[in-house]
């Protein structure tokens, strides 16, 4: 069902292509659009196991996109280094395919919710847990189920 990287001197091992999903600041979800054209937001994340959980509000388009189609791929890009003499780019990054899932249960989101404050705001997890209280019901959270992930990298060396 998935096409295999045609650069195979390029293709990253699981490993790390696990870790820097784990460890990316921010990724690129791309969805299905309504209207017929792709829709791809920047958005954070956090990952547990197979799956990427994000937070957004309640409704919007992008919940629109979910339930019409809830397959997705999410990009991390991690380090990246222009070459301008080489006319080329050094870079990693991993895309992960899967379907999405929302509505998910309360102890699931709020789960979901201390791994995003785990990953992004360490040090204030007293506030966050007041945050969190306070906005939980205008919270939503969408679980990516991944069912393939490939990563890529190109690295020069001087």
């Amino acid at each position: 069902m998935f096409r295999e990287i045609r650069r195979k001197d390029r293709v990253w091992d699981d490993g790390r292509a696990w870790e820097l999903l784990a460890r990316g600041e921010y990724g690129f979800l791309s969805l299905c659009g309504t209207n017929g054209y792709g829709y791809g937001i920047p958005i954070s994340y956090a990952l547990s196991g197979k799956s990427v959980y994000f937070h957004c509000a309640p409704e919007g388009y992008k919940l629109e996109c979910v339930r019409a189609n809830n397959r997705a791929c999410f990009c991390v890009v991690g380090h990246t280094r222009i070459i301008p003499e080489g006319f080329t780019t050094e870079y990693r990054s991993v895309m992960a395919f899967g379907t999405v899932a929302c509505s998910l249960p309360e102890s699931e989101r709020l789960s979901a919710l201390d791994l995003l404050v785990d990953k992004y705001s360490a040090d204030f997890k007293d506030i966050a847990a007041k945050y969190i209280a306070g906005s939980f019901h205008r919270t939503e959270i969408l679980r990516l189920d991944i069912e393939h992930l490939s990563g890529k990298h190109k690295e020069l060396h001087k």
